[in-house]
């Protein structure tokens, strides 16, 4: 009876709250939805483009407010408290908010980068819009950083978020890449960005699911450290290639303007890779010195 009591205890609590649409959470989320669901398809009516940029912008634009809808869903119900078991629910919104925030910020410039000019009025209406869709996800962060004080446990603490970054900055690599398939040496560096990108979601993923992270049949720290001396060895190799067999006797085209062309796309690629090393080397070094709460092995 005391299994099947608490059972309904716990049931009991998940009923419906509309109130909590009207708190200053709760409008926050509705103008993250509204204002990102009208920044896709005003983006979507403009016209497609088969730019990896442009794909990486709708992704944002259709992946942030479905996310922040469910989160809308699950609290307006009270359903977190089924999910504390298995993470901490308060580390997890936050720290989405800051992933959305890192996306939609990102967004709101490349997008602005690429598809703005003098002339292009509806290319400026689009670019407001991702702005304020990015100003509104930035005051949640504010809120539960600064205003509201959370403390994250994991994602919204700095160990969670670096790897969002790292994560964050790999991304922006991929969707970046071309001019490489001819260049044995080139192929060789994507493998090198290839190799760390699917574990990073991995090890956010068991890190923020507790329980799952105490049914692994090896130590989850020694596995990090392990992973970061690969990604920072890799990565060292990629910047060293990269640049060299990319840019040797491939100088920049004297009409290449400041805002986009290959070799200033080329040339990005370059710079996040110098980006993720310098990410991966100070991820390694704070879990050697065991700061920040970065976990020692």
């Amino acid at each position: 009876m005391g299994l099947i009591g608490s059972i309904k205890d716990t049931v009991s609590k998940a009923v419906f709250t509309p109130s909590s649409l009207l708190s200053g959470r709760g409008g926050l989320h509705m103008a993250q939805i509204l204002l990102s669901v009208v920044t896709f398809f005003l983006s979507a009516f403009r016209g497609g483009s088969s730019h990896t940029y442009w794909n990486y912008a709708m992704f944002t634009w259709a992946f942030c407010p479905i996310m922040t809808l469910i989160i809308t869903i699950i609290e307006m119900f009270h359903l977190e408290i089924f999910l504390k078991a298995c993470l901490d629910w308060s580390d997890f919104t936050t720290g989405m908010a800051m992933s959305s925030t890192l996306m939609t910020v990102s967004v709101a410039i490349t997008y602005a980068n690429f598809y703005t000019c003098l002339k292009c009025l509806y290319g400026w209406i689009v670019s407001i819009f991702a702005f304020l869709c990015a100003l509104v996800y930035t005051l949640e962060v504010v809120k539960d950083k600064f205003l509201d004080k959370k403390k994250g446990s994991y994602l919204a603490a700095l160990p969670g978020f670096w790897k969002v970054m790292e994560a964050f900055v790999s991304c922006m690599i991929f969707i970046s890449l071309t001019g490489y398939r001819d260049k044995p040496a080139l192929i060789l560096c994507v493998v090198a960005y290839s190799i760390p990108f699917p574990i990073l979601p991995l090890i956010i993923a068991t890190n923020i699911l507790k329980k799952l992270k105490m049914c692994l049949p090896f130590n989850l720290d020694q596995f990090v450290f392990i992973f970061l001396v690969i990604s920072v060895v890799l990565y060292i190799f990629a910047a060293i290639m990269w640049p060299i067999f990319m840019f040797r006797d491939n100088p920049r085209p004297s009409d290449c303007p400041p805002s986009f062309c290959i070799w200033a796309i080329q040339f990005m690629v370059a710079f996040f890779t110098y980006v993720n090393l310098i990410l991966f080397t100070l991820d390694l070094i704070f879990t050697l010195l065991n700061i920040f709460n970065f976990k020692r092995t």
